[in-house]
């Protein structure tokens, strides 16, 4: 006998995908570098040294006068010169007034008058000690220096970024499909 058979004949569905990948660019352009630096304001206040070397009285010793101070001396000695003299005249004169206390006065007078003094022998040393007068005042350096702060206008800059996504399509390639057959 026969029976009838059932024939089924069933095809899978495919699916194809097709995929184009994401795009990415990152660009990192170099930042805009702006620096100065003003020099420091530098200020320096000095005062001179002061030396001072008198050698008046050195130059006096050695016989080397100015023109004042030699005009100065040989007026001073010759008033003096003068009193001493006027004096001695006053002295004598007095002297010979009383002549008659006693005494020789004018043979004294003669004596003292024709005697010259003694002049001493002794060392001297030219120029003498301490005759060079030295003053010496030392003078001063003052130095302030101002530093001055850095100038900066750099600037950064954003990187470039550039994305494409990526997509999927999906496509059915095969459909799918179901036959039933009967056979007898």
């Amino acid at each position: 006998m026969n029976i009838p058979k059932l024939q089924v004949h069933s095809t899978k569905v495919q699916i194809g995908l097709n995929t184009q990948k994401p795009v990415q660019q990152i660009e990192q352009p170099k930042a805009n570098l702006d620096l100065q630096q003003p020099k420091a304001v530098q200020m320096i206040e000095t005062t001179k040294p002061q030396l001072t070397i008198d050698t008046e009285q050195a130059r006096a010793d050695l016989d080397l006068k100015s023109s004042s101070r030699r005009v100065a001396e040989v007026a001073d000695y010759s008033k003096q010169t003068a009193l001493d003299g006027t004096g001695r005249r006053a002295q004598e004169g007095n002297e010979l007034m009383r002549i008659e206390n006693g005494g020789n006065p004018i043979s004294s007078q003669a004596k003292q008058t024709g005697r010259q003094p003694y002049s001493s022998l002794s060392i001297k040393f030219i120029p003498s000690h301490g005759s060079v007068k030295v003053n010496f005042e030392p003078g001063s350096v003052d130095i302030k220096v101002e530093p001055q702060q850095v100038i900066n206008n750099s600037k950064m800059n954003k990187p470039i970024h550039t994305y494409t996504p990526g997509k999927v399509a999906v496509e059915i390639q095969q459909h799918a499909s179901l036959k039933i057959d009967w056979l007898i």
